[in-house]
Order: C-alpha cells, then sequence, then structure tokens
C-alpha cells in the first residue's frame, strides 16, 4: 500500500475541521433584499413567475421590512410598479415628490432609519416605451436622458435613499449623477453603479413584476452583449473614475467570471444581483422536487460570494437569513 504525503482529506475530516478550513462564508451582512411596491393597502400581490415574492402597499411592506430587520438584513432595495396612467415618455413620474417611490422612502426612513434604503435609477418603471431611456425614432438618446437620471435621483435623495443605484447603463451617467447629488447637498448619498449590466434573458419575471418591458425593440444597444468579458472591465474603469462608491454584475449566476474579473481590479465593493430568471429556475426545480431549495440556494449565493461578490442582491434573502440563523444558533 502506498504512503500519501499530502491527504488534503485531512481537512474535510469533521464538520469542525471542515469549518475551520471553509474559505468562504456567507453571511447576513452580505445581502440586500429587493423588494416591489404598489399603490394602496393590504396589498400583497403574487408574482406568478416568481413564487414567494409579492408587490406590496406601503403598509405591508413595512412589515416585510421589519422581518427583515430581525433577521439581520440591514439594506433594502426598492422598485416601483406603476399603473400605464401613471407613465409617459419622459418618466415624469420618477421625479414626483409625492411618487409612490419617494412617500414609501419617506415612511422607511421615519420608521425604519437604521436600514439602508437604496433606489433604482432608470427610466423603464416610469416610462410609456418600457425603455431604460429616451426614445426618439426608435433609437434611445443617451445624453438627453442623463437630465431625467439626475432629477430622478436627486429626487430619491431628498425623500430619504441611502444610496442610488443607476442600473440604465448610460453612457456618463455616474459623473452626471454625482455631479446632480453634490450640488443639490447631497454629497454623503452613495452611487451603487450596475457596472456590467448585460442584455440577459434571465430578467424576464422582474418585468413582468413591474410591467416594465419594452414596449417595442430591445435593449442591446445599452445593456452589455453576453459575449463579452473584458467590456466589463473597461466599464469599470469608467465607473471609478467618474465616483461609483459600488459597482455591481448582473446577472450574476451566468457572469461569475465578469464578477471575479471585477473584483480582482475595483477598489470598491463589489455586488452581484441574483437575478429574477435565477432565482425562477431554482423555484421551478424545487417546486418539482428535482432539488433541495435550502442547499441549493446556498450553494448558488455562496459561488457567487466565492467569486468576488462583496454584496448579494437576492429574492432569497428573508430565507437565507432564517436558515443562516439557525445554523448559527
Amino acid at each position: 500500500m502506498f504512503k500519501q504525503l499530502h491527504r488534503p482529506r485531512r481537512n474535510r475530516k469533521s464538520a469542525a475541521i471542515r469549518n475551520l478550513s471553509e474559505e468562504t462564508q456567507l453571511t447576513v451582512n452580505d445581502l440586500i433584499l429587493p423588494l416591489f411596491l404598489v399603490e394602496g393597502s393590504k396589498q400583497k400581490q403574487p408574482i406568478e413567475a416568481m413564487p414567494g415574492v409579492y408587490r406590496y402597499s406601503m403598509d405591508e411592506l413595512q412589515k416585510v421590512v421589519a422581518r427583515a430587520k430581525e433577521l439581520g438584513i440591514n439594506a433594502i432595495a426598492l422598485f416601483p410598479a406603476l399603473e400605464d396612467a401613471s407613465k409617459d415618455s419622459m418618466a415624469t413620474e420618477s421625479r414626483n415628490p409625492e411618487g409612490l417611490l419617494q412617500r414609501t422612502l419617506r415612511e422607511l426612513k421615519k420608521n425604519h432609519p437604521e436600514v439602508a434604503l437604496i433606489t433604482d435609477v432608470a427610466m423603464d418603471p416610469y416610462s410609456s416605451d418600457g425603455h431604460d431611456g429616451i426614445v426618439e425614432e426608435g433609437v434611445i438618446l443617451n445624453d438627453e436622458t442623463l437630465e431625467v437620471l439626475c432629477k430622478m435621483a436627486v429626487s430619491q435623495a431628498k425623500a430619504g435613499a441611502d444610496i442610488v443605484a443607476p442600473s440604465d447603463m448610460m453612457d456618463g451617467r455616474v459623473k452626471a449623477i454625482r455631479e446632480a447629488l453634490d450640488n443639490e447637498g447631497f454629497e454623503d448619498v452613495g452611487i451603487l453603479s450596475y457596472t456590467a449590466k448585460y442584455a440577459s434573458c434571465f430578467y424576464g419575471p422582474f418585468r413582468e413584476a413591474l410591467d416594465s418591458a419594452p414596449k417595442s425593440g430591445d435593449k442591446k444597444t445599452y445593456q452589455m452583449n453576453p459575449a463579452n468579458r473584458r467590456e466589463g472591465l473597461r466599464e469599470l474603469q469608467l465607473d471609478l473614475r467618474e465616483g461609483a462608491d459600488m459597482v455591481m454584475v448582473k446577472p450574476a449566476l451566468s457572469y461569475l467570471d465578469i464578477i471575479s474579473d471585477i473584483k480582482k481590479r475595483s477598489t470598491v465593493p463589489v455586488a452581484a444581483y441574483n437575478v429574477s430568471g435565477e432565482y425562477a429556475m431554482v423555484k421551478a426545480a424545487c417546486e418539482k422536487g428535482w432539488l433541495d431549495e435550502k442547499s441549493s440556494v446556498l450553494e448558488i449565493l455562496t459561488s457567487i460570494k466565492r467569486a468576488g461578490a462583496d454584496i448579494i442582491l437576492t429574492y432569497h434573502a428573508l430565507d437565507v437569513a432564517e436558515w443562516l440563523n439557525q445554523s448559527s444558533s
């Protein structure tokens, strides 16, 4: 029998030793909980393509945020779902001080001041065209859109946003938003830039949740080509130069290489968005009995963190927080 000098299995011998040699640890502090908003009261509207995820009216949302706090989740990302009557080609409702998002921000800041409130800066939830920018004869106008995004970001900051997160992928928007915030006295409001946001097929359930799909065309002239890797580093360089406080890769699971690349070169925290399609796939497989939900979700999120994400936006956040708290108790 051969004598083995190197036996990696020694570090897998028991749970105690495996824990000592564990390289990556997922914690509740890594999580951001995305939440969908609707007008009204006592509203908890299920989203068919995202089992267990709902659109909440403000009163119901308060309960979810309180529960998140109990579990140790200290940051939420808010996405308003509006009726078509509130939408127009210039996303005017996005900067309405009495709009759904702004009212919700004020209430949350009053009732849960310790929770970090993160807001989406993009036109599509408010746009009758369903695009992230102004549409003119089928073309998405970049520089004209920046003016709208700046007004939107300032409106969100005034209402209580701690971090604004431009997801639009217009060129130069981080610099423009930083200047707009600073000029209005919001130097302390952070920018979490969707740095490498790909034109992915995995956004479908999210667009159902907000009814924000493009009315014509697609988003390939501004969101990134899924075949491109080096382009993400170019976007990172620009966002850091323009003043991003955090950067993001979206989606996460199909872009672990991009997360790794950006982590190696970023001087600010790196976030990854475990998007709606990734969530829906796991839920569907678990409902069929093909996967165990807890183990598969924890493995997926651990892989995202192992790739380099410091922060993970995920619709699994409440469940994951419960599982992690149970394992530590």
